[in-house]
């Protein structure tokens, strides 16, 4: 039990540790927020069931958090690191229901500190930071159905909800919610050792009912989101020979990130040995959570010749720690716990070094971008003709989106020009190929 409660301690110690660090050091270093939090926050400014470029739920935790704080820097990099650290706390939670070892749960969280999605890239809260809690709120409670004789109604409940909230992040979730579709398919239709309960379809229902206003935003709004999706993948330039090329890639790349990750593992083991049950209730579920939603991402690569965005993968490898630890458990020695101890600090603290260093010498980022100084410019030409605020602002995501978030006033972003109506009664002002004004 002291045992338990200590590892415990451990686990909030590095938790608090992370959430510290990667909120003071973007904090510190940057004299802008990112291009994606700029852009949810332009789009939180005028709050819609969905935007040009994404569904709306990025955009509303922003501006939830500029309601509560304002325009304060430091808010959005804290919001950004909550998210990761719910994620690694269901995490840290299932990992103890599959290995029933407290040692072992807290090395399969700290294993993804070597995962550069879950660190670095942090910083930038955007719809593949968003995803993070929802993707590992689903795989705990969609096990909770998986591992239960008797299905509960907030069970079911709560996948439906979460699943919801993590498809209105991204719609990348859907090779989730797949896979974990597929894999009760299998099981239920195939295999035939579980039954068929129509508990199951509350999770269907909540998750339908949730996506209706967006579903209905699409149909008003030409399927933006979903168009401008398929031309980040390069779909309708491909060629046959990116059939073979993109999939190539996609694979080297993912090999590339996962080096850390497989050299930390390697510290803990006697040697490379496991065997794949698939009688093995635990690792089936471990099998189709991880590597089912990356191989259908691999099998679209490979069937369209589209192009996979090495960012899109972000919540993909949350549950990569449990996956190699329960396959190499009993190779694993705990005498070498030191030099994995070591190792594991060594990136710890090597990535926000890292991160600074970049910050601090390159200054040619979008994190160097005079937001606030050029707000401030832009509001004292506006004084100089009106006594009013200004209500909106117009202009692509940046630009405009950057002076949305930096005006005392926070106008709403309008997106284009010719997107708003304006009367006889307006007042506006250009300023390059951004206005502001008064509707």
């Amino acid at each position: 039990m002291n045992e338990y409660r200590n590892i415990n301690n451990i686990f909030y110690i590095f938790a608090l540790s992370h959430l510290i660090i990667w909120t003071l050091v973007p904090s510190l270093t940057n004299n802008n927020l990112p291009l994606d939090t700029i852009e949810a926050l332009a789009w939180g400014s005028n709050l819609e069931w969905g935007f040009n470029k994404h569904p709306p739920m990025s955009a509303f935790f922003s501006e939830v958090f500029y309601r509560i704080f304002g325009a304060q820097d430091w808010v959005y990099y804290l919001l950004s690191q909550i998210f990761v650290l719910i994620a690694f706390y269901f995490v840290f939670k299932f990992s103890y229901e599959i290995l029933k070892n407290i040692k072992l749960s807290l090395i399969s969280v700290l294993l993804l500190e070597s995962i550069y999605f879950y660190n670095f890239t942090t910083p930038e809260f955007n719809v593949n930071v968003c995803q993070l809690p929802f993707w590992s709120l689903v795989v705990y409670y969609s096990w909770k159905i998986y591992s239960s004789k008797e299905i509960k109604f907030i069970d079911c409940f709560l996948v439906g909800l979460f699943a919801a909230v993590g498809f209105l992040s991204k719609y990348l979730f859907i090779y989730l919610l797949i896979s974990i579709d597929l894999l009760f398919i299998y099981l239920i239709f195939i295999k035939k050792t579980k039954k068929f309960d129509f508990q199951y379809l509350i999770t269907l229902e909540v998750f339908i009912v949730l996506l209706i206003p967006h579903i209905i935003w699409l149909f008003n709004n030409e399927f933006l989101t979903i168009t401008y999706g398929l031309k980040r993948t390069g779909l309708e330039g491909s060629s046959f020979v990116d059939h073979l090329i993109q999939p190539l890639i996609f694979l080297i790349k993912q090999i590339g990130i996962l080096i850390p990750f497989f050299f930390l593992v390697s510290l803990l083991i006697k040697r490379l040995k496991f065997k794949i049950n698939l009688n093995d209730k635990k690792l089936l579920f471990l099998l189709f959570v991880n590597i089912l939603p990356i191989l259908l991402i691999l099998i679209t690569s490979l069937i369209t010749g589209s192009k996979i965005r090495t960012m899109w993968m972000t919540p993909f490898y949350l549950f990569f720690g449990i996956l190699f630890i329960y396959l190499l458990q009993s190779q694993i020695d705990l005498k070498k716990i030191k030099l994995f101890l070591y190792s594991f600090l060594f990136l710890f603290f090597f990535s926000p070094v890292l991160y600074s260093y970049i910050s601090i010498v390159k200054d040619d980022k979008r994190t160097d971008y005079p937001g606030r100084d050029i707000a401030r410019k832009v509001q004292i030409l506006w004084d100089q003709d009106f006594d009013k605020e200004i209500e909106f602002v117009t202009g692509d995501e940046w630009k405009a989106g950057n002076l949305s978030y930096h005006l005392k006033s926070r106008p709403k972003w309008e997106g284009y020009t010719n997107n708003i109506k304006l009367n006889n009664s307006s007042k506006f002002i250009c300023v390059e190929d951004v206005c502001l004004g008064r509707y």
